[in-house]
């Protein structure tokens, strides 16, 4: 099993760290571009969500995101030092009250381009799983 870790202090900036953290991730671990576009997508919106919405743009809290490799699924792992979110009602961005509102679809998106999302601790960890041959 191999994995990585890296924190990041919670600014817009820092975004560029983890697009990096995970092109390295793909040249290490020889990922498929078909997956690699979902993985760069829903991975860095996963740290802006955490960002924002989880530390409040507090550059004192830390985002931390961990990659895990095992068999044939590559999980990312994206915690914040927030006070979580009720993961269970969340609006529905395709519902039309909610269509041209700029913000929401975070969730959405990483939902339909990972294989599995899973909210733990109060929704302040989100875990990514990709799935590849």
């Amino acid at each position: 099993m191999n994995s990585i870790k890296i924190q990041i202090p919670s600014l817009n900036e820092n975004i560029r760290i983890i697009e990096s953290f995970i092109d390295n991730a793909k040249e290490k671990y020889n990922i498929d571009d078909d997956i690699y576009g979902n993985i760069m997508i829903a991975v860095t919106e996963s740290v802006n969500n955490a960002i924002k919405h989880g530390n409040q743009n507090n550059k004192k809290k830390n985002v931390s995101l961990s990659l895990i490799l095992e068999d044939n699924v590559i999980c990312f792992t994206i915690e914040d030092e927030g006070e979580g979110f009720d993961y269970n009602n969340l609006p529905d961005p395709t519902s039309p009250e909610n269509i041209d509102k700029p913000s929401g679809r975070g969730i959405f998106l990483m939902k339909h381009l990972s294989d599995e999302v899973a909210f733990e601790n109060d929704g302040r960890v989100v875990k990514l799983s990709f799935y590849f041959n």
